[in-house]
């Protein structure tokens, strides 16, 4: 997918906040590889059109929707727990995104207020980050999908919005960048009142895209002064 040129003016800001899932870590790619292996135990395919609908999501609400969708014969509870044991195996072996860590460590170094709100749950996390807990505790704070405070999860704002709070002192929305690979997250940011990056799949319909101020292939090709933000050296 081509990387896109903005859709308006872009706005100054001051506080930076990362999607994980496919944005910092590669993990939707394993999310996507357990969950076909389930479907294809009874003839189905974990396409794209599903893909595209549960990414960003809770995992409970993302499962009960592949269930759906896909006629699986088991419940929400079972998939899950089916496909518990393989995420423990493959999700401490992943790997980071391109340009994640240049960014991160760019933005902390030049003390622009970082932070993660991401729908994964603190046990999913606690494995995702195993291999980068070093960069991971760069950030100011990190908001999971089974936050005590947390309503409702993406698309709906208040994972952006809970997120911009709880830096010291907290972030105005109009303040605050996102960098997001899923249509649900894309949405819930600018529910929030907040800009995003977007930097999607290759895989995803182009379509799906047109809500993000940017869009661009890797978060390589970000350049953190159209934001107002310190080039890099």
């Amino acid at each position: 997918m081509a990387a896109s040129a903005p859709k308006e003016a872009l706005q100054p800001v001051t506080h930076v906040i990362f999607d994980m899932d496919g944005t910092l870590v590669d993990t939707e790619r394993i999310f996507a590889l357990v969950h076909q292996e389930i479907c294809s135990r009874y003839g189905k395919t974990f396409s794209w059109d599903v893909k595209s609908v549960i990414m960003g999501r809770p995992e409970p609400e993302a499962v009960g929707i592949i269930r759906e969708k896909l006629g699986l014969p088991l419940s929400v509870e079972e998939i899950m727990a089916e496909t518990k044991k393989r995420k423990a195996e493959l999700y401490p072996k992943v790997a980071l995104m391109p340009g994640a860590e240049k960014l991160i460590r760019h933005l902390h170094q030049h003390q622009v207020p970082i932070a993660v709100a991401s729908s994964s749950s603190q046990e999913a996390y606690q494995l995702k980050s195993v291999l980068h807990k070093e960069l991971f505790g760069l950030f100011h704070h990190i908001v999971l999908g089974d936050d005590p405070e947390l309503k409702h999860g993406k698309p709906a704002p208040d994972i952006f919005l809970l997120c911009a709070k709880r830096f010291a002192p907290s972030a105005p929305p109009a303040k605050c960048l996102v960098l997001e690979d899923a249509p649900n997250g894309v949405q819930g940011a600018r529910a929030a009142g907040m800009q995003v990056v977007m930097i999607p799949d290759e895989g995803l319909q182009k379509e799906l895209t047109k809500g993000a101020n940017l869009v661009l292939r890797s978060m390589t090709e970000l350049k953190p002064e159209i934001f107002g933000l310190p080039k890099f050296d």
